[in-house]
């Protein structure tokens, strides 16, 4: 595969109290809004339609969150589920909840929080609601490291591994929060 082939089609930011798609703000909240309450918030803005998210932790709210917003106008249902991948990063994998765990420890042992201890749940999160079942990898990493993320996806891109992929980076912990996600595909098309 050449160098090229492989264009941004959507992307959504999460960051601030702020949600923008293709670099257009959607929507956003006073920035003394808790991250829990702007979920809470920004979930029934843009879905309000999906139980689980409720049960959800903070990285998994953020990603599915933003998985939401990224495919709102672009569902991926044109490819079969095992043509969609994800390929998602972070720095703190899933150090947020895990403390959060280990202070249940001390008492009774939260098994609500102890599924969320992994961060690559939040991959199965996504692909639960939208079905996908094609190639994923969770990277830990220093910082938004765009060149090992398009390093693998042209990987699977050029093995036909996939033939779309939601890419990027999804951190919180505690207060702090950022969400940078685009989904790939070889068709140059944008949507709004």
């Amino acid at each position: 595969m050449e160098k090229g082939e492989l264009y941004i089609t959507t992307s959504c930011v999460i960051r601030d109290n702020q949600i923008t798609r293709n670099g257009a703000l959607l929507w956003e909240t006073s920035p003394e809004m808790e991250l829990p309450d702007f979920l809470r918030a920004a979930y029934d803005h843009f879905s309000g339609q999906y139980p689980k998210f409720h049960k959800m932790d903070n990285l998994c709210k953020l990603g599915w969150l933003a998985t939401e917003v990224l495919l709102q106008d672009k569902p991926l249902a044109g490819y079969a589920p095992e043509e969609t991948g994800l390929i998602l990063t972070n720095r703190s994998a899933s150090l947020d909840t895990d403390l959060k765990y280990y202070s249940t420890v001390k008492e009774f042992p939260s098994p609500a929080l102890f599924v969320y201890t992994l961060p690559n749940i939040v991959m199965g999160e996504i692909s639960i609601r939208h079905g996908f079942k094609g190639e994923n990898i969770f990277f830990t990493t220093d910082h938004f490291d765009m060149e090992l993320i398009t390093a693998y996806a042209e990987q699977l891109f050029s093995e036909n591994a996939v033939s779309a992929c939601i890419c990027g980076w999804i951190e919180v912990m505690n207060q702090q929060y950022e969400v940078i996600l685009h989904l790939v595909e070889k068709d140059k098309q944008t949507y709004n």
